[in-house]
């Protein structure tokens, strides 16, 4: 596993379409909204867009095009073939794409934190930005599922990535006073809110409360997956 995390390092960063989508892309969004944060009601607000958007694009969007070109290529049937685990293989594959993301976050809401206000609950905080990636990870396999090439991959991701941006600027736009249950079921919702009540201060049952609905999307996009997901190249 490790041998493949790093392989898959090193092709990450030498791919530019690909390293754009994970790294430059993100850190433009997030300088602007940054830069603007007043316009969006405060550092809470543009922490859940951030935290939203960067691992939509940093780990959806990149995770699913990753495993698109790897099946392509025939890797994923060649490693099936060796010793290694399935769960192996994808865990190399993947971590990566998840660790190069979860820093890329904590170096943005650090710049949030210190051009705005700080955040107040760091512990919820931590877990909602986790929580977050799971989301899009588990969101991953499944469009990997049903996208053919990494070119696919562009069009393929589109629905869930604007559904779940769009959710997150619902809720950054008119709060979670109105319609707070719909809000909440739709993914990506509740993680928002958690974020953004994290930044603000929340008491451990609050938060509970907003993390059940995201792990029953991860738990439900996981299951899923084991469906969808195909080693071989798609006909």
């Amino acid at each position: 596993m490790i041998a493949i995390a790093r392989a898959e390092a090193r092709m990450l960063l030498r791919n530019r379409l690909v390293a754009a989508t994970a790294v430059l892309v993100p850190v433009v969004f997030a300088a602007v909204l940054i830069f603007t944060q007043d316009n969006f009601g405060g550092a809470s607000i543009v922490a859940a867009l951030l935290v939203t958007v960067v691992a939509a694009l940093g780990v959806y969007i990149t995770a699913t095009t990753t495993l698109a070109a790897r099946r392509q290529n025939l890797f994923l049937k060649r490693m099936r073939s060796t010793t290694a685990s399935d769960a192996s293989i994808l865990t190399g594959l993947l971590a990566p794409i998840v660790l190069i993301n979860v820093v890329q976050i904590a170096v943005i809401l650090t710049a949030l934190a210190i051009t705005g206000t700080a955040p107040q609950n760091i512990p919820v905080l931590i877990v909602g930005v986790l929580a977050t990636e799971a989301l899009f990870l588990g969101f991953a396999l499944c469009t990997a599922g049903v996208t053919n090439s990494p070119e696919h991959a562009q069009v393929t991701t589109l629905p869930v990535f604007f559904l779940t941006f769009g959710v997150a600027f619902w809720i950054a736009l008119t709060g979670t006073e109105d319609l707070a249950f719909v809000k909440r079921l739709l993914p990506g919702g509740a993680a928002a809110e958690l974020i953004i009540d994290a930044w603000n201060g929340i008491d451990a049952g609050a938060a509970i409360s907003l993390l059940l609905p995201t792990l029953a999307w991860v738990l439900v996009s996981f299951v899923v997956a084991t469906q969808l997901f195909k080693w071989e190249p798609r006909r």
